[in-house]
């Protein structure tokens, strides 16, 4: 068992207080936006057995049957598939996309092959892997995620009273629902320049007014990215994303081309070992239209929030169709749980403290905020610690 020591990714939309609250330290006065925990080369996580840290990264690199274990070296690879972060927003994410497999490793290649460079502020494809994602909710948390049915985002535009939306609106309702939605946000993300920022301006001044009538929250979610993002497209094409609410312990996956934005909030995002964003809108930085519309998932409907479902020993685990991740959730009284030790997994402490014994009689003690991992020794691990919860990263082989 290792101890892990992860770095803090100070992104400007993250929140000033959230992971500084996590970890029992005082805010720095400066946004505070991820943790990350695992091997992903951007900023690895860190251990010490004995000689002083080590990118976990590395030490996997250096074995990785006797870190990943056999089984799931030969499903995944010689490296950890997944990667585990805390998510603590206090402003807007960019709207994006991820790809699929087969359209990362074209997109990586090709950019490869044209020597653009990984930091270019144009590189769409940082590596050749998809990056499907489940977020999981500590606090409230609220987000954008997949399209509305077109008549129910014509009509939500239509409720703004705003004659310059209504060639999209006569898009959304006249045309089939892929060729509807794909016009509309390629219309929008083209939109450059004066007028467009007059428009998104309009935009956020109307829904901020309808906000206070508004029973289901989702005129002020989309008010609260018009005051952060003033003048951006991308408020426009957030009318066409289905508004959500998480309460803790709710969960949503993301696959493919699913464009989302998470607006604020708390949680444990766990994805595949990617970084691979087509942005949507809601950025200064790169957006690659014809890129993104050809990733992008355009078929619409309410997405599906998730509810840990019963497992093993306590274990109550988030269902995903993939293998590369897989998340679960204990909430302990005073049983001892029993971990599976077939597989790679990462443990992260988010209330309370955490005991962790394994079959050698070595001991680990997680308080909240704190993580480990756990190679793939076979052997299994006793987990403990009354009013003590546990988020539990691994893969299905």
């Amino acid at each position: 068992m290792d101890r892990l020591r992860n770095t803090v990714r100070p992104y400007a939309w993250g929140s000033l207080t959230a992971i500084p609250e996590l970890l029992g330290q005082e805010p720095t006065g400066e946004p505070q936006a991820e943790l990350w925990m695992g091997a992903h080369p951007g900023s690895p996580s860190r251990v010490d057995r004995g000689h002083g840290p080590r990118s976990l990264a590395e030490v996997i690199s250096a074995d990785p049957v006797g870190e990943l274990g056999a089984e799931a070296t030969a499903k995944f690879g010689p490296t950890l598939p997944f990667l585990l972060k805390v998510l603590a927003a206090g402003l807007p994410l960019s709207m994006q996309a991820h790809p699929t497999l087969a359209q990362a490793r074209a997109g990586y290649a090709d950019e490869e092959n044209r020597r653009i460079p990984l930091d270019a502020p144009e590189r769409n494809y940082k590596d050749a892997n998809h990056k499907p994602e489940l977020i999981c909710a500590l606090s409230e948390f609220e987000g954008l995620c997949g399209f509305r049915r077109p008549a129910d985002a014509a009509d939500l535009m239509a409720s703004l009273d705003l004659p310059a939306l209504d060639p999209l609106i006569e898009t959304l309702r006249g045309k089939p629902e892929t060729e509807a939605l794909s016009s509309v946000l390629g219309t929008v993300l083209s939109m450059t320049g004066e007028d467009g920022r007059r428009l998104a301006t309009e935009v956020a001044a109307a829904v901020t007014a309808a906000a206070p009538g508004d029973p289901t929250g989702a005129m002020a979610g989309y008010a609260f990215v018009g005051r952060t993002h003033p003048g951006d497209t991308g408020l426009i094409a957030a009318l066409l994303l289905n508004h959500v609410v998480l309460r803790p312990g709710e969960a949503l996956y993301l696959g493919a081309g699913v464009p989302h934005a998470y607006l604020r909030g708390t949680g444990v995002e766990l994805m595949a070992n990617s970084d691979n964003v087509l942005r949507c809108g809601l950025t200064p930085k790169h957006v690659d239209v014809p890129e993104l519309l050809r990733v992008v998932d355009f078929r619409a409907g309410r997405p599906q929030i998730l509810h840990p479902e019963p497992g093993p020993d306590g274990e109550r685990h988030y269902p995903v169709p993939i293998d590369e991740f897989r998340l679960s959730r204990y909430t302990l009284g005073t049983e001892t749980r029993r971990l599976d030790g077939r597989t790679p997994q990462i443990l992260l402490c988010t209330r309370g403290t955490a005991h962790l014994t394994a079959d050698d009689g070595s001991t680990l003690t997680l308080r909240r905020g704190e993580s480990a991992f756990l190679p793939a020794t076979g052997a299994g691990t006793d987990l403990a610690g009354p009013g003590a919860e546990v988020f539990r990263a691994t893969v299905t082989l």
